[in-house]
């Protein structure tokens, strides 16, 4: 399939062919969904945790006599009875990710991809790089090529001004090829791609 090249100042740069294979399946939202509780799992940082009875200080002297009080039977001030004790059951240092196949994550890349060409919510930029790093100047570009909510995927390594003035904008991210990820390209309403990450992914795709 084909799609249109524009520059940032919204003129036309020529056609870029993108592969089938990788922009022309039928998009599946189930594998997006399995994708995209893979990463935010995965992100989850998993460090809360407490104390449990074997982990407060305290005495392990029986606190009374077994009979006679008319109160319960205790042998230790640690149980989470008393003040001080330690969480029953409480939340545990862990690891929140899950396993995903690595074949299914690369899937779930291409029908996110596919979704975004199907709805007509990708555009192709020949490249991203400004003179000077104005976030003013790259707002107006924008707002002529109607760009709100954009992910904007460049080559292997970003333009170092064209970045700097993108991360003032409100509702967009720029990224370089490497960083490119399902979850993302989804909460974004625009996938922005240049002519080097259309390369790099159907290198990647091969």
């Amino acid at each position: 399939m084909q799609a249109d090249v524009t520059t940032l100042d919204a003129k036309k740069a020529g056609t870029v062919e993108l592969p089938d294979h990788v922009f022309g399946l039928e998009p599946r939202p189930d594998i997006l969904q399995r994708m995209v509780r893979y990463q935010l799992a995965k992100r989850r940082a998993g460090t809360v945790w407490v104390k449990d009875r074997s982990q407060v200080t305290g005495s392990t002297a029986k606190i009374y006599r077994q009979k006679g009080t008319g109160r319960a039977r205790h042998g230790s001030r640690k149980p989470g009875v008393f003040r001080g004790g330690g969480k029953a059951f409480g939340p545990v240092l862990r690891s929140h990710a899950i396993d995903l196949p690595k074949k299914v994550r690369a899937l779930a890349l291409k029908h996110a991809l596919s979704a975004k060409a199907k709805s007509d919510a990708l555009v192709v930029i020949d490249k991203c790089e400004l003179k000077e790093p104005k976030t003013k100047d790259l707002k107006s570009r924008f707002s002529k090529l109607g760009f709100g909510s954009v992910l904007i995927i460049d080559g292997a390594e970003l333009h170092e001004a064209f970045a700097k003035a993108a991360r003032n904008l409100p509702g967009v991210d720029v990224l370089p090829v490497q960083g490119i990820n399902v979850y993302d390209i989804l909460r974004h309403e625009k996938l922005v791609l240049t002519k080097a990450a259309v390369e790099a992914l159907e290198a990647r795709f091969k």
